[in-house]
């Protein structure tokens, strides 16, 4: 009983943190969604801080915050005012007063490159992106449609090397349900190069091919969305991709002429460095893009 209310618990917060993350350009009312998940407003505000330590409005701050300050850097044809809308802000003269409050400059100052230090100190967190001779110059991505994919997941809250007991846990899982056809899917809601390590939320999840059966349903599920996509095949080593994603959002999204969307990117694993002895990875990263 013990543990199926913790499930009940664990299922109502990732469903809340969930509907936020997919309307975040919306104004979001806590009202609708209590009703949607048919728990009352105090209790659904209770299950979110003990499982966040943060309550939903702050969260909400928060990832408006995350989204924005990755668009002012990848989408050079939007004005300032535009991406506040993106990110679900009424005014550019409010969503200007909580960025600077966040970011101790303005998202002009952001925009025309005071997010570098910004981003240099954090990947001064992460050792092993600072060592890694990784090049990604002349890599060109192809352009694809995605499907939307109905996938089973564990939150992890961070970027570090927690990650591997995250999919070790979700591998386990793969097992015990004898799941033999299936992708695996980390899912990147936030930029970690601009956002403090601790604070990304790292999605580890597992598309089964339809013919699956799941005999054991403990953990929750959400869809991936559908949309166009670039998408770059790499391979290397762990500390390679948090380097490899700088360079995606930083350098070629800027140059490349299109513009990313408020949808999160994905890699979509064929060899996954965090269940390999050798840490070595091979998998195809996906970047929502518009034009």
């Amino acid at each position: 009983m013990k543990n199926e209310t913790l499930n009940r618990r664990t299922k109502i917060a990732n469903d809340i943190l969930y509907y936020i993350y997919t309307h975040i350009d919306t104004d979001i009312n806590i009202d609708e969604l209590s009703i949607d998940l048919n728990i009352s407003k105090f209790h659904m505000h209770r299950i979110f801080k003990d499982a966040f330590g943060k309550n939903i409005y702050e969260n909400i701050k928060d990832i408006r915050l995350q989204k924005a300050s990755n668009l002012l850097i990848t989408n050079k044809y939007s004005t300032i005012s535009d991406i506040a809308n993106q990110c679900g802000y009424s005014s550019q003269s409010s969503f200007t007063r909580v960025f600077k409050q966040r970011f101790l400059m303005t998202p002009k100052e952001w925009k025309n490159g005071g997010f570098k230090e910004f981003s240099q100190n954090i990947i001064a967190q992460f050792p092993k992106a600072l060592l890694s001779t990784a090049n990604f110059d002349n890599m060109e991505p192809e352009i694809v449609e995605m499907p939307t994919m109905s996938s089973y997941y564990i939150r992890h809250s961070g970027y570090d090397i927690g990650i591997k007991k995250t999919w070790q846990k979700l591998y386990t899982w793969v097992l015990n349900n004898k799941i033999e056809n299936y992708k695996q899917i980390a899912l990147y809601h936030n930029n970690p190069t601009i956002t403090p390590l601790y604070s990304c939320q790292y999605i580890a999840c597992i598309v089964p091919q339809s013919t699956e059966k799941i005999t054991n349903d403990k953990l929750p599920q959400f869809t991936i969305a559908k949309g166009t996509y670039a998408k770059f095949d790499l391979s290397g080593e762990y500390g390679d991709v948090l380097k490899f994603i700088h360079w995606v959002y930083h350098e070629w999204l800027p140059q490349s002429g299109y513009e990313t969307t408020t949808k999160p990117s994905y890699a979509m694993y064929h060899k996954n460095h965090f269940l390999s002895q050798d840490e070595n990875f091979k998998l195809s990263f996906y970047v929502s893009i518009q034009y």
